[in-house]
């Protein structure tokens, strides 16, 4: 069975600034390049979507049904809810995942 996929805004915003980022540092190749893996590993996430381990930050909360996979230098958290799979946190994985997480916080309170 095939999970449904749904990227939340949350994450549609991580994409747009992991572009501008990769883009500005690294030029368009390495972008296109980290897209591409990033969509690969949703897409397998679909058919597979207890592949993913689950967070170090979320383990002893005990949250399980959040999960997260690495692609390349990106991390991917996501959450399975029955046949749905939401993808929250997309995230260069060399980032401080406390300091987003207050970032993201923050942002959605302003």
């Amino acid at each position: 069975m095939k999970y449904a996929v749904v990227i939340l805004k949350s994450a549609e915003q991580d994409l747009r600034d992991l572009k501008r980022y990769l883009v500005k540092d690294f030029g368009m190749p390495v972008w296109q390049d980290s897209f591409d893996n990033l969509k690969a590993t949703i897409n397998n996430l679909k058919s597979f979507p207890f592949s993913g381990s689950i967070p170090d930050e979320l383990q002893h909360i005990n949250l399980a049904q959040y999960r997260q996979v690495i692609t390349g230098k990106n991390r991917i958290i996501y959450e399975v809810r029955q046949t749905t799979l939401y993808v929250h946190i997309v995230v260069d994985n060399r980032r401080d995942m406390k300091t987003m997480l207050t970032r993201r916080l923050l942002r959605m309170e302003s």
